[in-house]
C-alpha cells in the first residue's frame, strides 16, 4: 500500500501536481470582497509576470533542465525535468532503481510508474492530459493564459494577497494566491481524485530565484494532500541547453 501511494504521490508531483484528474478549484479563502478599487484580474496577473522577469525574460527560455531531490514519506528520490517550450515536457523520478516518468506535448501525453502498477509506456487519459499540458509552457498557465483560451477572475483581495481563478477551455479549473507584495504565486490549489477519492492538491512555491535571463524559478515545492504530503528542492537549473524533440516520443513498450 505504501508503495502504491508512493507512486501515485510522485507521480503527481512529477506531473506539475496537476495530475490527479483536477477538475475544479477548491475554495480558497475569501479575505475580503473585490471593490470597484480593486486592480483587475489583467493588472494582477501582468504584475505576477513582471515579478518572475518579465515577458522579455520569458520569452528568451526556450528550453529548461530542472535537477532536484523529491522527498516523500521518508524515502527521497532525485528527480529531473525536461521542458521545450510549447513542444514538451518530460519528468523522471527514480525510487529504489524505480523509475517514474511523466511526459506531456503539444498533441499528448504518456506515463511510465511501475509504482502504480504501470510498467510500459502508457497513453494518458484526456482529463489527465488537460489537467497537465499548461506545463509544457515556461510561464505557465497564466501566462498569454487568453491565447491558450483560458479565462481569468479575480476573486478575492486583501493587504496580503490576491487570489485569481482560472478556467481552461477544457473546463479544468486552477486557484492562484497571489503575494500582494511579491506578486509571486505562493500557492496552487485544484481539486482532484486519488484512488477514487475526492482530494484537494494543495501546491505552494517558495524560494524563488534569478536566471540568467532574469526568469525567476521556485526552488522550493511542497503539495498537500491533506493526509500525504511530499517536497521537491530544485538543485540546478539549465536554460537553453540543445535538446532533442525526439524524447518526447512514448517508447514502445518493452523497448
Amino acid at each position: 500500500m505504501k508503495r502504491n501511494i508512493l507512486g501515485i504521490l510522485a507521480f503527481t508531483a512529477m506531473a506539475g501536481a496537476a495530475s490527479l484528474s483536477a477538475q475544479s478549484p477548491a475554495q480558497a479563502p475569501v479575505p475580503a470582497q473585490v471593490s470597484a478599487a480593486s486592480p483587475t484580474a489583467d493588472e494582477v496577473v501582468n504584475k505576477y509576470l513582471d515579478a518572475i522577469g518579465g515577458k522579455d525574460a520569458i520569452g528568451k527560455v526556450k528550453t529548461m533542465s530542472v535537477e532536484g531531490t523529491m522527498q516523500v514519506m521518508g524515502s527521497e528520490a532525485p528527480t529531473t525535468t525536461i521542458l521545450v517550450d510549447g513542444v514538451g515536457m518530460k519528468q523522471e523520478s527514480e525510487f529504489n532503481g524505480t523509475k517514474i516518468i511523466s511526459c506531456y506535448t503539444d498533441k499528448g501525453g504518456w506515463t511510465v510508474n511501475p509504482m502504480a502498477g504501470v510498467n510500459d509506456p502508457t497513453p494518458m487519459p484526456d482529463e489527465q492530459y488537460n489537467s497537465g499540458k499548461a506545463g509544457i509552457y515556461v510561464g505557465g498557465s497564466l501566462y498569454n493564459y487568453a491565447a491558450k483560451g483560458s479565462t481569468i477572475e479575480l476573486a478575492s483581495k486583501d493587504d496580503k494577497a490576491y487570489t485569481i481563478n482560472l478556467t481552461t477551455k477544457e473546463k479544468v479549473k486552477y486557484t492562484f494566491v497571489i503575494d500582494a507584495k511579491t506578486n509571486l504565486v505562493n500557492t496552487m490549489i485544484s481539486e482532484g481524485h486519488m484512488q477514487g477519492q475526492p482530494v484537494t492538491v494543495t501546491i505552494s512555491y517558495s524560494d524563488y530565484r534569478k536566471t540568467e535571463t532574469g526568469f525567476m524559478v521556485p526552488y522550493g515545492i511542497s503539495l498537500d494532500l491533506g493526509q500525504f504530503q511530499l517536497s521537491i528542492a530544485v538543485k540546478k537549473v539549465e536554460l537553453n541547453k540543445t535538446i532533442d524533440p525526439a524524447i518526447f516520443v512514448m517508447p514502445k513498450a518493452g523497448a
